[in-house]
C-alpha cells in the first residue's frame, strides 16, 4: 500500500509505504504524481515513509519500481528514505549510486528534517 503525504514543503511529493507493494500503487499512485512533476519540467524531489511492517513487493510492483527509476532520469534531483527498517536503510546506503539523484536516509522522528532536505532547504 502507497498513499500520498501532505503537508510538504513547495515541490517536494511525499508518500509513505506499508504492507506488501502491488503494480497498482505504482501505476495509480506513484507514476502519475511523478510523470505530473517531470512534465512540468520540475525536478523530482521525493520523500518515502516506510513506517510500518512492510512485507514486499508484488512482480509487477518491482518492474514499475525499475521503471520509474529509469524514467527521466535526469528529472530526480532528491529521494529522502524515512525508515527505521535496517535492512531499507542498509540497501539505500550501498546501492545509492545507482539510484537517480541524491539520496539519503532519515531516521522516521527526523521525516522534518527529511522533508527540508529533499526541498533543498538543508
Amino acid at each position: 500500500m502507497i498513499r500520498a503525504l501532505d503537508g510538504m514543503p513547495a515541490g517536494v511529493l511525499a508518500f509513505e509505504a506499508g504492507g506488501e507493494l502491488s503494480r497498482s500503487d505504482y501505476t495509480e499512485v506513484l507514476a502519475p504524481a511523478l510523470e505530473s512533476a517531470s512534465a512540468s519540467g520540475s525536478k523530482i524531489r521525493v520523500v518515502l515513509v516506510f513506517a510500518g511492517p512492510f512485507s514486499g513487493m508484488e512482480p509487477g510492483a518491482l518492474w514499475e519500481d525499475l521503471k520509474l527509476g529509469i524514467h527521466d532520469w535526469n528529472a530526480w534531483e532528491r529521494i529522502a528514505l524515512v525508515t527505521d527498517i535496517r535492512w531499507m536503510r542498509d540497501g539505500l546506503r550501498f546501492f545509492a549510486w545507482a539510484v537517480p539523484g541524491e539520496a539519503r536516509v532519515f531516521d522516521l522522528d527526523k521525516r522534518d528534517q527529511a522533508a527540508e532536505w529533499a526541498a533543498g532547504s538543508s
